[in-house]
């Protein structure tokens, strides 16, 4: 198990994206949270085997339908097996 850590930027708040994160994320079955920052842009942590998580970012860049994804920073770390699900933080 590993970690990753995501900054995502572009039109990425107030268009549903952190509902599309968990989404992909439960069906992926990946453990983590995300949360909106007060930047504009969204952290994403997420937890699991490396070549899901690098799935995962895939469906970082896609994004929710009204969602425009311009980047998305990805740091790759040890798992602390810190989360039992994946959730939305507020």
């Amino acid at each position: 198990m590993i970690k990753m850590h995501c900054t995502v930027s572009g039109k990425v708040q107030g268009v549903a994206y952190r509902a599309y994160a968990q989404d992909s994320a439960v069906l992926l079955e990946l453990v983590g949270h995300v949360k909106n920052l007060s930047d504009g842009t969204v952290e994403v942590v997420a937890e699991g085997r490396s070549e899901v998580l690098k799935e995962f970012v895939e469906y970082l860049h896609e994004g929710s339908l009204l969602a425009q994804v311009e980047s998305v920073a990805v740091e790759w770390g040890t798992a602390g097996r810190t989360f039992s699900e994946f959730s939305v933080l507020h």
